[in-house]
């Protein structure tokens, strides 16, 4: 194996032939990337903690959506509300674990990967070499599988699924308006896939910074759609009413998500900053009520 010589760019490798001899240099099979001496070896390393809370991120943004997009189309009854937002999420598990059962190792809940090293991996097609500034050598493949491809098979059957279950939902309860929900995923599915071709890389590396963010802006526009902005309504209202308590502790998790996955469970204090944002809020609102800055 020293003998063979290497390959040119950081994707290209060789495979071993029938007959112990080595391909010429190009893309990996399917489940395989190149090692530092070009040989493509198997994709056999367990999920890090870190690739299993990109998988939850990725899983989570479209049940995100779909309560959303529930709970602004929906009206009706709370049973019927609550039994769209239980269906979505059976949808979205249904569709994971049919994607982690399928992919190796087959029927079994758990995933062998190439483990990213870089944010090249994951945008191969823009790293074919060009010897001797001649013809390309295509060497395109996937170097984090199934990282990339698992997302899109869960969208796939999460997909599926919403098309299959939630008309019976809606039928069951007699919740007409809530059919536009099921629409709303047949548009926010393709942005999604769309999203992940172009900038899974970027998400990979970037997504504890992009939950903690977003949760925060999201937090305070909700406290800002109250009309009564002083902190005791603001208090008040959080506690006494149901609907606002639920989205208020849902984005106290989403941001203890985005925390641990930031932090990787090693520095747990940070979770009691959790409120905090809510909090300031409350807190300081009532110091910045636009009609006093247009006043002044």
């Amino acid at each position: 194996m020293s003998l063979v010589p290497t390959c040119p760019g950081l994707y290209c490798g060789r495979t071993e032939n029938e007959d112990g001899s080595w391909s010429d240099c190009g893309a990996c099979p399917r489940g395989f990337r190149t090692n530092a001496s070009s040989y493509c070896v198997e994709c056999t390393d367990e999920p890090t903690l870190y690739d299993w809370q990109y998988l939850g991120f990725m899983v989570l943004l479209p049940l995100i959506l779909h309560w959303f997009f529930i709970d602004m189309v929906s009206a009706g009854k709370r049973k019927s509300i609550a039994a769209q937002h239980i269906c979505a999420f059976i949808e979205l598990t249904i569709g994971t674990v049919g994607a982690l059962l399928i992919l190796p190792p087959t029927g079994k809940l758990s995933l062998y990967v190439c483990t990213p090293k870089a944010l090249s991996d994951w945008y191969t097609l823009l790293h074919n070499p060009q010897p001797d500034y001649k013809e390309t050598l295509h060497c395109t493949q996937e170097a984090v599988y199934p990282l990339y491809t698992i997302v899109l098979l869960i969208y796939a059957f999460s997909l599926l699924m919403t098309v299959l279950l939630r008309p019976w939902i809606l039928i069951w309860h007699k919740a007409h308006p809530g059919k536009k929900a099921i629409y709303c995923a047949l548009y926010f599915y393709p942005i999604l896939v769309l999203l992940h071709t172009i900038a899974a890389g970027l998400i990979y590396c970037a997504f504890p910074y992009v939950i903690i963010i977003v949760s925060m802006m999201t937090s305070a526009s909700h406290f800002s759609l109250k009309i009564d902005q002083s902190a005791p309504a603001l208090l008040i209202s959080s506690v006494t009413n149901i609907r606002n308590l639920i989205i208020i502790v849902g984005h106290w998790l989403v941001h203890a998500y985005g925390i641990i996955s930031l932090t990787g469970f090693k520095e747990l204090w940070y979770l009691t900053l959790v409120p905090a944002p809510a909090m300031f809020y409350i807190l300081t609102a009532q110091f910045t009520d636009p009609m006093k800055i247009h006043n002044d």
